[in-house]
């Protein structure tokens, strides 16, 4: 018989409550309070999001931010400064102890990016594991994913670009040296891929969620019942925003 995980679809949140409701999901699935959970989520306003080791002053331009309506956050994972604008983002929270999850994290992310790529196959996009944490269409990046473990669970996010605009990515990151900002645009551009630039016919938000829904069936052989936040992890959630990552304490951690 198949396990059964629980799928939520969150929609748009900001940046710091999308960072809080991963982490209170995290945290209830620790206490066994719910299933392993596979949540799918969009950002408004559009933000940037911090790995936990980055400084965010040597990272986001401030001002930039407030003037292009801009949020920003610390998140719990390691990784570089990411734009999330038009996309579908994802996090995989499950315990380690489960059979279907490696304790190795370059071979879960593997596994999990694997559930990524079966479900862009559903849109006919052929793409591929660039170990550690990326996944490529014809040697671009087309997703970015994160991975913490704490509380023996194991949290991973990622995103699926649907467009990706990189000049204005750049107007709000610091870069090291103005004088080659240009040129560095040029190379993401030759680097980074989307949906719309791979696809004649772009698929929605929705299309995407369910095309990763079928990737997640069928890579970890269960079933994704949906579902929605329980009162306990609306509760985690909220402490979680107001003490850290609505937080300037936690934002400027470093």
């Amino acid at each position: 018989m198949k396990e059964t995980w629980r799928m939520l679809e969150t929609g748009y949140h900001t940046a710091a409550e999308n960072m809080a409701i991963d982490y209170a999901i995290l945290k209830a699935h620790s206490e066994g309070l719910v299933p392993p959970t596979i949540r799918f989520y969009g950002w408004s306003p559009p933000a940037i999001s911090i790995g936990y080791f980055q400084r965010l002053n040597e990272e986001i331009d401030m001002e930039a931010c407030k003037r292009e309506g801009v949020s920003y956050v610390r998140r719990v994972t390691g990784g570089g400064a990411v734009f999330h604008e038009d996309e579908v983002t994802y996090s995989c929270i499950v315990s380690e102890k489960n059979p279907k999850i490696s304790h190795q994290i370059l071979e879960s992310y593997d596994q999990i990016c694997g559930a990524i790529i079966k479900g862009l196959e559903e849109l006919d996009i052929h793409s591929s594991f660039a170990p550690i944490n990326d996944i490529v269409v014809n040697g671009k990046k087309i997703s970015g994913n994160a991975q913490t473990r704490k509380m023996k669970t194991v949290l991973q996010h990622g995103t699926i670009l649907l467009d990706v605009d990189v000049e204005k990515m750049f107007s709000i990151l610091k870069v090291p040296n103005e004088k080659i900002k240009d040129k560095m645009i040029s190379n993401v551009k030759e680097r980074v891929t989307s949906l719309s630039h791979v696809l004649s016919e772009p698929p929605s938000f929705t299309e995407v969620i369910a095309a990763l829904k079928t990737g997640f069936e069928g890579t970890f052989d269960i079933i994704l019942e949906e579902g929605v936040l329980t009162s306990e992890e609306e509760e985690y959630s909220k402490i979680f925003e107001q003490k850290n990552f609505s937080n300037p304490t936690w934002n400027h951690l470093r």
